[in-house]
């Protein structure tokens, strides 16, 4: 969908459909030139009481020729004093997917409401931008149902805000085509060809023999039952000259579980293990078309993990690129010995800090639903910056403790760690055991698995796959 900005009367702009954004308490006071060219269409409409301007509401209205737009969407923001961002968002979102289903093609969207509210028409075009989405490339669709663009009818400069918007959206439904794309096409080599078609950024794949010579056991391990070859892949971008940030993403292609086999239903969502590794590309793509005055080192750790002749076993101990000894309690928990691995291997290039996102648990989605990203870390100032991210972009975090009392939990009887501590803390204890191969660099853990995928639409993130993290850590690293 592409986004225009035009300063032309509401009135005379040729369009399929006019939005309409209105708050409760002020309901048509900003469009009543719009109203008296309806003959009172719109006050009708809200004195019946059809439409109250609360939030997320709709009314459509057929214009008869009387203005230029065949139609006109009413939209509710709620009341004026309480609507944010996020409330913009939303409104935008549900307007784009009512007017989708309707088979419009051209959409404008009145801003007058906006400067009232001291707010930003682009939060309302980045909710309709990231609900316009589908992924549909496996199905043979008629009569497909398209917005082919949304014009701003504004007479502010809404350029620079709008191209951000674009680029963060664009990148967001990145991530959500690569988690979606079912697990025989989206392997780690698939994931590679994606890295080295981003631009302003060089690749580096470590393969299965040089991880090896390297001591890259943890990670190694999981690949042991696939066909597929590992790919350990390493992104730079570098527009600056100051200590590299490291981004890491949990790449897993595809969770069987391995030996630990996971229970056959909901196994075909495991092609989303790769979320963090997606979310990681899709920032990449937004640094580098923002230009972004940052060098940052990005790691997907990529492989399957299956349960192959080959496979590691239960009781089986690994021995990781910095050294430490791990036994495989459960080969289910494969991703923080990808982890360990691709955090030791960050260290190397002496990191500012280091980022690590992955959908590591399930006890993450026992203990926070699908609506918070659990965030742990060993430095306060790094995860405050984070939670203001996610005030900003509404991608939710909610720090948890790494207690000093976990460490007992991951000890090993006969190594320096064991990867599963069982159910009892299983989330935080997942965080502790990444905490070991952090050591004293500034280092913050989010973990993915309860909002990297949803399993019913929200007004601008459609049901499957969600594109999480993507718009937090721009956010993150833009600040």
């Amino acid at each position: 969908m592409k986004v225009f900005v035009k300063n032309i009367d509401e009135l005379t702009y040729v369009c399929d459909a006019l939005i309409l954004p209105l708050t409760e308490d002020k309901g048509i006071s900003h469009y009543r030139d719009i109203d008296k060219a309806l003959n009172g269409l719109l006050k009708e409409i809200i004195v019946s009481g059809e439409f109250s301007g609360k939030q997320n509401e709709t009314s459509l209205v057929h214009t008869h020729g009387k203005i230029k737009s065949d139609k006109v969407l009413l939209v509710g923001l709620g009341k004026g004093r309480e609507v944010t961002r996020e409330k913009l968002r939303q409104a935008g979102g549900k307007a784009v997917s009512y007017l989708r289903n309707l088979n419009v093609r051209n959409v404008s969207l009145s801003c007058r409401v906006f400067s009232s509210l001291k707010l930003m028409p682009s939060d309302f075009i980045e909710g309709s931008l990231l609900s316009h989405y589908r992924f549909d490339r496996y199905r043979k669709e008629e009569n497909h149902k398209e917005i082919k663009s949304i014009t701003a009818l504004s007479g502010e400069d809404l350029r620079k805000q709008i191209n951000l918007i674009k680029t963060a959206a664009s990148a967001t439904l990145l991530a959500r085509d690569l988690v979606s794309t079912p697990a025989n096409d989206m392997t780690p080599s698939a994931l590679v060809k994606c890295a080295r078609a981003l631009k302003k950024v060089s690749v580096k794949v470590i393969e299965k023999k040089q991880a090896e010579e390297l001591g890259m056991g943890a990670y190694l391990s999981i690949a042991r039952g696939s066909m597929e070859p590992p790919k350990f892949i390493v992104i730079t971008y570098r527009k600056s000259n100051t200590p590299p940030i490291a981004l890491i993403g949990k790449s897993i292609t595809f969770d069987s579980g391995g030996i630990s086999i996971k229970p056959a239903q909901g196994m075909e969502k495991m092609k989303y293990d790769m979320a963090g590794g997606a979310a990681v590309l899709g920032v990449m793509k937004a640094v580098s078309e923002m230009n972004l005055p940052l060098h940052i080192i990005a790691i997907l750790p990529a492989t399957e993990n299956l349960p192959g002749c080959n496979a590691s076993k239960p009781g089986d101990v690994v021995k990781t690129i910095d050294g430490k000894t791990i036994e495989i309690i459960s080969t289910d928990a494969e991703g923080r010995l990808a982890l360990a691995d691709a955090i030791g291997y960050s260290k190397r290039f002496k990191p500012s800090m280091i980022i690590d996102i992955a959908t590591l648990t399930g006890a993450c989605s026992i203990a926070l639903g699908n609506e918070a990203i659990a965030m742990m870390g060993n430095n306060d100032s790094l995860m405050n910056k984070m939670k203001r991210a996610s005030e900003e972009t509404y991608e939710k975090v909610w720090q948890m403790p790494l207690f000093d009392e976990y460490k007992d939990y991951i000890k090993s009887d006969i190594a320096d760690l064991k990867n599963s501590a069982g159910p009892n803390g299983s989330l935080v204890t997942s965080g502790y055991f990444l905490k070991e191969f952090a050591g004293d660099i500034p280092w913050v853990h989010l973990d993915i698995a309860g909002t990297a995928w949803i399993d019913k639409d929200r007004p601008y993130v459609p049901k499957g796959a969600t594109g999480i993290g993507v718009r937090l850590l721009l956010q993150f690293l833009k600040s």
